[in-house]
């Protein structure tokens, strides 16, 4: 074996608390699951015709050397080598390491089996293929990345198969139209970016940073996706899909976002907590932390997967915009923290667990703890920048129009995260400040894409395997600029008193809100009673979010959930509107 050792897999595991003995060190059984969830991530990764009933690997012997303890909280970082192949086995042998230090090594023996026939068969060709590869570790390792991106790169709409494309309209490029047409999409228009119910026509809403970014994002993918195409020898795709997946996916980003922008969240987490509505239920501590911790970005793919358009169900895009969608791909809830900035927040709520690990499946996103938490899909990345790029730079050219901040101060910034990319003849024709700031922006916005397309391309590996989980900017040399421009922001634009106003405001109007259907669903239940108020309450709640028969739904956990979607679905004005007529302060006309 260590005469034809060749790398074929990396990733990282997280140690649980439940991981360790009586000694407070891994358990020696533990070693062995950590090897295997690192050989089923390749096996997986390599889309190797594993068919339950039919053929399939099976470990016939395993063995591990322990050389240093692993303790908790820590990460081990797995290794895995393979050897050369005889008719139906093959050896492994995997390295596990903590921090740099070599922590045991193992070894397993796998063959192909038939299942039924509980005999081995000869390994199938495109198994053999990776195997008998010839040269060092990295051809390996290249062959491994090239079908990753492949995977990742999935057209399967989850639940309906292979989505059908045409070179003049692709896939990636159908989910951007069903996106644009979304109902959720268009509310999207009267929803807060910074400064909410703005009465400025120059003000973006959540519906035009959204369209910027997606244009950001195109270009940033596009960019990414040539070098991706060239260095891997992809076939049958174009950098344009790369473009496609990251528009459509930057498109959606914030169609989850309550009223009132990040305000809005925090109204309907504080009033979960403070309800009492989940201590009269048995609610597990994962349902119970969907509300507790409430997050827009679980609510978005609530709305592409299940709300909008529910009969299909959801919009059916391709699991590579979803997966590339899902910049948190973990549940509220887990046994411990999961560090990187993948674990800060959540993707998906319990009710659309499922459908997320569907996701995962069909693009091969590396699993974090098997079957609950994944890292990124690659391209969510670059959806972060676009997002990042579009909000930090158009939010400082907002609050210059706005008089928040001096166009001095803006131009300055502006013109440090453009650098070099700066014409200074050209700048210095433009008189109006308007216009300066906007050169500058562009400029700005350009530069970034450049540098966050040259940290993504230098960590491709790290990324595909997992290891990298940090933001590409804060790599970049844009981050101390950037850094400049988020803490001007902190201290200027998002604490503008407009501002601060109408989001505090958000709290009322969204907890009486949330207070009002709760109550009457929680009456139709029958957990209360169910006064006339309630009945014409119930009434007022569209159809979609109740349960059969028009009914409040008998599972507590849907049926508080089907009413934060009715509140998070509306608009501001909307919710203000309904907020001012429920509580009798303007009477329909």
């Amino acid at each position: 074996m260590e005469q034809r050792k060749k790398l074929i897999h990396v990733t990282t595991i997280p140690i649980r608390w439940g991981d360790m003995d009586a000694y407070g060190h891994v358990n020696s059984t533990v070693y062995f699951r950590y090897m295997e969830q690192a050989r089923v991530e390749w096996i997986e990764a390599m889309r190797f015709p594993v068919r339950p009933g039919g053929e399939g690997p099976v470990i016939v012997n395993a063995a591990c050397t322990f050389l240093v303890p692993m303790t908790y909280p820590g990460t081990v970082d797995v290794r895995t080598y393979v050897g050369h192949p005889g008719r139906s086995s093959f050896q492994t042998c995997v390295e596990m390491s903590v921090a740099g230090t070599l922590c045991a090594e193992g070894t397993a023996k796998v063959v192909w089996m038939d299942m039924r026939g509980g005999r081995s068969v000869p390994l199938p060709d495109d198994v053999r293929a990776v195997l008998e590869t010839e040269g060092d570790s990295g051809r390996l390792v290249a062959m491994s990345q090239r079908k990753t991106w492949e995977k990742l790169l999935a057209a399967e709409r989850p639940g309906a198969g292979k989505a059908p494309g045409t070179p003049e309209r692709t896939a990636f490029q159908q989910d951007y139209d069903r996106i644009v047409f979304a109902s959720a999409f268009r509310r999207m228009k009267d929803k807060t970016q910074v400064f909410p119910l703005s009465k400025s026509d120059y003000v973006r809403t959540r519906l035009t940073h959204s369209l910027e970014a997606s244009c950001v994002g195109r270009s940033l993918g596009a960019l990414v996706g040539r070098e991706i195409i060239a260095r891997h020898g992809l076939k049958n795709v174009e950098s344009g899909d790369f473009g496609a997946i990251v528009a459509a996916a930057c498109l959606a980003h914030d169609i989850g976002n309550p009223p009132f922008g990040h305000a809005g969240e925090d109204a309907i987490r504080e009033w979960f907590r403070t309800s009492g509505l989940l201590e009269r239920h048995d609610f597990t501590p994962a349902q119970r932390a969907d509300f507790e911790r409430y997050e827009g970005n679980a609510q978005g793919f609530r709305i592409l997967t299940r709300l909008q358009c529910p009969a299909n169900p959801g919009l059916q895009l391709t699991s590579a915009v979803l997966a590339a969608f899902t910049k948190y791909p973990r549940p509220s809830h887990l046994a411990s923290a999961l560090d990187g900035k993948s674990g800060q927040k959540f993707g998906f709520f319990q009710h659309d667990a499922a459908a997320f690990a569907d996701v995962a499946r069909s693009t091969g996103l590396v699993a974090r703890i098997p079957g609950s938490a994944w890292r990124r899909h690659p391209l969510a990345f670059l959806v972060e920048v676009a997002d990042d790029t579009c909000y930090l730079i158009v939010d400082l050219e907002d609050a210059a129009r706005l008089g928040f901040v001096p166009y001095r101060d803006a131009q300055c910034l502006l013109g440090e995260l453009a650098g070099s990319a700066v014409n200074g003849g050209r700048l210095a024709r433009l008189h109006d400040p308007k216009e300066r700031l906007e050169y500058l922006r562009a400029k700005a916005i350009g530069h970034l894409l450049e540098s966050a397309a040259a940290v993504f391309l230098e960590n491709e590996a790290a990324i595909l395997d997992g290891g990298f989980d940090d933001e590409l900017l804060a790599r970049s040399p844009a981050a101390v600029p950037l850094q400049a421009v988020l803490k001007l922001a902190k201290e200027t634009i998002y604490t503008a008193r407009p501002a601060l106003e109408i989001e505090t405001a958000g709290f009322e109007v969204l907890g009486a809100l949330l207070a009002l259907f709760t109550d009457a669903v929680e009456a139709g239940a029958g957990h209360g009673r169910l006064t006339t108020r309630e009945q014409m309450l119930l009434k007022l709640l569209p159809a979609q979010f109740l349960g059969h028969a028009a009914e409040p739904d008998p599972d507590p956990y849907v049926r508080l959930l089907q009413v934060a979607d009715f509140v998070a679905g509306m608009t501001d004005s909307y919710a203000v509107d309904m907020y001012r007529k429920l509580k009798g302060f303007d009477l329909p006309t």
